[in-house]
């Protein structure tokens, strides 16, 4: 019986698997053209599973040779020779249950650099299409051997262009980092120091490479073909395309994630294929430990400038222009955090990672507030009774608890930090319960939209900074609108008012907009 896998390579025969045909045929397109190129995606997205089924669907047409630099070792990166050696002899022992006479061809003692291993090459590739497929080539790319192998199969390929040599019909590498950046990587990590016959530090060994730009996410037709199978085997009855898109919008398709969720409805939930089953699987899967998600933590604590801009974008309603050129931008995009969001934005790649970071950031910046050294005194038993989550009152009771402890605080201080005091004070009401997740799409200095999911109910909560009546008015026709994309009849807004030279009181009431109704909350 088939089942839900996130460890390792994934098989049509054992495990669930997303249709990934159009995806396999586009890069079977380029791989018809001759093209080199690199999959580079972040952890777990799924890089190895489709070099499996690519290297299944080429059989037929070529010959693939597919190796990985998972847990090579370190000695075959030594020198050229050692290289040069351990190379060919992974190659013979890939070929070996296709051809293995052509196989032991590949073995020869005398390649002892790089040059000789290029003549070797020429001579075992004429008259034959093989397709060479390194994964996890980026384990051990801060090395300077691994840049002279690159160069060589920058040059063979150009040779090949001007018909004067024989290489390999196409290379395909599978990493996180992009492979044509790898030399400023390893300059930048002081492994690697050009030499003084290096024009620029930028040029590249794999300049060649061409750019690969098949979505690798998967959308939500694509995991409704998952789900259909599954539904073949086990007649659950699932509502299949309402599921399938319910899952993309809390995973935006990260293959991991996806999976997760379906193993986790299945193994763990007794089938419970509903809106709320995967609610459930959600908050299983944040709240364990595992590898993608230990990355995540690992590169935010590493990555001082990559902590600090997700930290405005999630917490400050910081604004920024999507843009590969800047290099904060583009680790993020490298690590599978940020993308290109509406109106060029940046923004967090999905929900499950937003709720990670956030409550990252609460776990680790709320004492330097004084979020934990004051407490609010408020407990899940005042604000949820029967089971169901009390939004009114919980915002109520914030509105006091500001009150009593940060209304002195200086209005630079609350422009920058009030979003963080109040998702410090819900995090505790809410969590092993509920969960929120920001809509960062909406998020600037002015608004932030948080949609809170406790049990069966949801709650849509706009945060905002006084700017004047007509601004509040306006305020009321945006969080209208975006409770009518959430199909919600209620919602409620909450708005800081930090001016100091004016006489302020609380406010806390139902208002009625446009059919709608809004629990509209001022704290000064």
């Amino acid at each position: 019986m088939r089942r839900f896998n996130v460890t390792g390579v994934c098989v049509p025969d054992m495990h669930y698997m997303v249709n990934i045909s159009g995806k396999l045929a586009q890069i079977k397109t380029m791989v018809d053209r001759g093209d080199y190129f690199t999959i580079n995606r972040a952890r777990q997205y799924g890089k190895t599973t489709t070099l499996l089924m690519l290297e299944q669907m080429l059989k037929d047409d070529y010959t693939c040779i597919k190796l990985s630099f998972e847990g090579v070792w370190e000695t075959m990166f030594a020198d050229s020779q050692s290289f040069c050696q351990r190379f060919l002899l992974h190659i013979s022992k890939a070929m070996e249950s296709i051809d293995k006479d052509y196989a032991t061809l590949w073995l020869d003692e005398s390649v002892s650099d790089f040059d000789l291993l290029a003549f070797h090459i020429d001579k075992l590739c004429a008259g034959r299409k093989l397709v060479l497929m390194i994964d996890e080539v980026d384990k051990t790319s801060s090395n300077a051997v691994f840049l002279h192998f690159l160069g060589m199969l920058r040059d063979r390929f150009l040779s090949r262009k001007a018909r004067t040599a024989h290489t390999f019909h196409s290379v395909i590498l599978a990493g996180v980092y992009d492979i044509r950046n790898i030399k400023l990587k390893m300059i930048n990590e002081g492994v690697y120091t050009p030499s003084a016959t290096e024009n620029a530090i930028y040029n590249s060994p794999w300049n060649i490479a061409v750019n690969f730009n098949v979505d690798m996410a998967f959308n939500s037709t694509e995991i409704a073909t998952m789900l259909t199978d599954y539904e073949a085997d086990h007649s659950t009855g699932m509502d299949v395309h309402a599921l399938a898109d319910e899952i993309y919008n809390y995973t935006s398709g990260y293959p991991f994630l996806v999976t997760r969720i379906c193993q986790c409805i299945d193994e763990e939930l007794g089938r419970d294929w509903t809106l709320h089953g995967i609610q459930n699987a959600v908050k299983i899967m944040l709240d364990e430990k595992n590898t993608l998600f230990d990355d995540i933590y690992k590169n935010l604590e590493n990555n001082r400038e990559l902590h600090d801009f997700l930290y405005g974008l999630l917490i400050a309603g910081d604004e920024n222009g999507f843009n590969f050129y800047n290099p904060v931008i583009d680790l993020g995009h490298t690590y599978g955090f940020l993308e290109r969001g509406e109106n060029n934005k940046a923004v967090v790649s999905n929900r499950v990672f937003e709720i990670l970071m956030i409550d990252y950031f609460i776990a680790k910046d709320a004492t330097s507030i004084g979020t934990k050294k004051r407490t609010s005194g408020v407990t899940r038993h005042d604000v949820v009774d029967g089971g169901r989550f009390d939004m009114e009152l919980c915002l109520r009771k914030f509105a006091e608890h500001y009150a009593e402890i940060f209304s002195e605080r200086d209005a630079v201080f609350i422009e920058r930090e009030g979003r963080l005091l109040f998702l410090s004070y819900l995090k505790p009401l809410i969590n092993g319960q509920g969960f929120y997740h920001i809509e960062s799409q909406f998020t600037d200095l002015r608004r932030m939209d948080i949609v809170v999911d406790f049990g069966i109910d949801q709650f849509i909560i706009e945060l905002k900074l006084w700017k004047g009546e007509a601004a509040h008015e306006q305020a009321y026709a945006q969080l209208a609108a975006y409770m009518s994309s959430k199909g919600a009849s209620e919602g409620y807004m909450l708005t800081f008012d930090f001016r100091k030279s004016v006489e302020k009181k609380p406010h806390a009431q139902w208002v009625e907009y446009e059919g709608k109704r809004i629990f509209d909350v001022i704290v000064v």
